[in-house]
């Protein structure tokens, strides 16, 4: 039997990654077993490196990619820990959970920071934003999400990277839950460094991470205070440099994985990419809207890629059994992350499509009319 001819079950994950994969990109991983120092393998990520600025239109000459093992987290760590002069501070543009992952990282490092708090349901205001600039001057770095996954609203990263530059700070921005899905360029969108991990928008497995972010300035970091040794970004960029390599070991098979979803990526396009989320987001309301369900944020502010559902108005209703019963039939619904309201959540990632969508909302009709929710 050979690879090609291996059947695997097929399940839709509505949840906000790791997203439903193509066999081709499952099946990379089964290679022969190579040891990660040979120069086959470094020359493999130097390839995966290269395409990664492709995605986010990054010019070689002034930006790279550095890869680091972990899940996405780990690049919001190390881009704090990292880029943060002494004797400055960061500003996190925060309205919800995951640039307030962000605040954590600089509680945790000690790092001077201001929590620029704002509602979770809007976007950030920029007249805060410049106005916190204005009276803050010795803030080196901006923060915000790009995606806050947690509602599914997309922060206006193009207008706070403007005010960044013209208070003379640098712009970071993690897009976890946007790189490879709603196009992106570093340069337009005056973004200086963004972050991913590869089982989201490039649909490959966990165990990857890649900041990609200007030479300049990871290089003027080494001059930085160290406050890790294994999340240093500079340290990895160095390594990579001179060796090609990982300092510590990479995630093999995962790498193996994400060099065929790049592929698959460029094949399909950015543009058809985009469109083919952006099909299923609708479907996705257009379900929603058939059941009579509510969603939470405004349509208009929303990313395209999540939407945050109200649970049914009915003392009957229990996620963990309506999630039970659909993950029971291939599907896979994810809990909500607002603390002020029950909520669940519907995602566009991966390699899904509005048929798939169609399918799911028969399964959820069914769920809903098994536990007398609805009628």
């Amino acid at each position: 039997m050979e690879l090609k001819d291996i059947k695997i079950k097929r399940n839709v994950l509505l949840n906000p990654g790791p997203a439903t994969t193509t066999d081709s990109v499952k099946l990379a991983q089964v290679v022969p077993d190579i040891c990660p120092r040979e120069k086959e393998f470094a020359g493999l990520m130097k390839g995966l490196r290269s395409d990664l600025l492709k995605v986010v239109h990054a010019p070689e000459d002034t930006y790279t990619s550095v890869l680091f093992c972990g899940s996405g987290t780990i690049n919001i760590d190390i881009c704090i820990n990292s880029l943060v002069p002494e004797g400055k501070k960061i500003l996190v543009v925060n309205n919800g959970a995951y640039n307030t992952r962000a605040v954590e990282v600089c509680e945790m490092y000690h790092i001077p920071h201001i929590n620029l708090k704002s509602s979770i349901y809007e976007q950030p205001n920029l007249e805060d934003v410049e106005k916190t600039l204005k009276e803050n001057p010795d803030v080196a770095v901006v923060y915000c999400c790009h995606h806050e996954t947690g509602t599914g609203i997309l922060n206006p990263i193009r207008e706070i990277g403007a005010l960044a530059h013209q208070y003379g700070a640098i712009f970071v921005s993690d897009t976890t839950s946007t790189l490879g899905m709603i196009p992106l360029d570093v340069v337009k969108d005056n973004v200086d460094f963004c972050m991913a991990s590869a089982q989201k928008g490039l649909m490959a497995m966990s165990g990857l991470s890649f900041i990609i972010g200007r030479k300049d300035l990871i290089e003027a970091s080494k001059n930085y205070p160290t406050r890790s040794y294994y999340c240093n970004l500079y340290l990895q960029y160095e390594y990579f440099e001179k060796t090609g390599e990982m300092h510590f070991t990479p995630p093999v098979q995962t790498i193996y994985a994400t060099i065929q979803a790049l592929k698959e990526y460029f094949e399909e396009g950015e543009v058809a990419k985009f469109a083919r989320h952006h099909a299923v987001y609708e479907a996705i309301h257009k379900g929603i809207a058939e059941l009579g369900l509510e969603t939470v944020i405004d349509k208009k502010i929303e990313s395209g890629l999540v939407v945050s559902v109200k649970y049914p108005e009915n003392t009957n209703f229990s996620f963990e059994k309506v999630h039970n019963y659909c993950y029971e039939r291939g599907y896979t619904i994810y809990p909500g992350k607002i603390s002020t309201t029950n909520t669940f959540r519907l995602c566009s990632l991966g390699t899904i499509t509005v048929e798939d969508i169609e399918s799911f909302f028969v399964v959820l009709k069914a769920a809903l009319e098994y536990y007398n929710i609805i009628k």
